[in-house]
């Protein structure tokens, strides 16, 4: 079973039904003990990042997904999952993150429109081998909507970035912790192979 996180926002049944489109079971869930239990987790992101961090919190979430993620579990972290697992957010403030990978979360300046929002592509990083897009070809489209940004301070994590007024982290993969600036539930057929992909790598955990 895939664990879909739900801390009281985001888009939970369309990712649910993605998975399970792809043919992986998918629940769900709002307890660490859930997560253990679960072969794999997704961290789906609607909403603002300071309320998204206190309501884990709250639940004894963010504890439970350090640890899995230490443990190796597969996990997803889409739009605002992604920017949770760095170190900080400057949106509506200063917010501390998960701290999993270094860097922070930054707004879009300058005579961008915001948020941005609709198709781009995603540019994999050179030598990249990221599961997520087997069978996806490079610069292919995926759909955004948002209006910060990860700036990390990893280059290593980085596996896929896309172009907003200047060149912007979008994919970022270490070993099975993984994360996406788009909306995988969003982009058609290419997006529902991103939630495949990210299925077979659970089974074969």
């Amino acid at each position: 079973m895939i664990a879909v996180i739900d801390y009281g926002m985001g888009n939970l049944r369309s990712v649910q039904k993605a998975l399970e489109a792809a043919g992986y079971p998918a629940a769900i869930v709002n307890t660490p003990e859930a997560l253990k239990q679960a072969r794999g987790i997704v961290l789906p992101g609607v909403g603002a990042f300071g309320d998204t961090m206190d309501n884990l919190r709250a639940l004894g979430l963010d504890m439970a997904i350090k640890d899995e993620i230490a443990n190796n579990k597969p996990f997803l972290g889409v739009c605002l999952g992604l920017q949770v697992l760095f170190e900080s957010s400057e949106e509506m403030g200063a917010h501390p993150g998960l701290g999993i990978l270094p860097g922070r979360v930054r707004r879009f300046t300058g005579e961008l429109k915001v948020p941005h929002m609709g198709w781009n592509q995603v540019d994999l990083g050179p030598g990249q081998d990221n599961p997520l897009f087997q069978g996806i070809p490079d610069h292919s489209y995926f759909y955004f909507v948002h209006s910060y940004y990860v700036e990390s301070d990893d280059n290593a994590v980085i596996s896929g970035s896309t172009d907003y007024g200047g060149t912007f982290t979008s994919m970022i993969a270490r070993g099975n912790l993984f994360g996406v600036q788009f909306h995988p539930e969003k982009s058609s057929e290419l997006g529902q192979r991103v939630y495949a992909n990210f299925g077979k790598l659970v089974a074969g955990c």
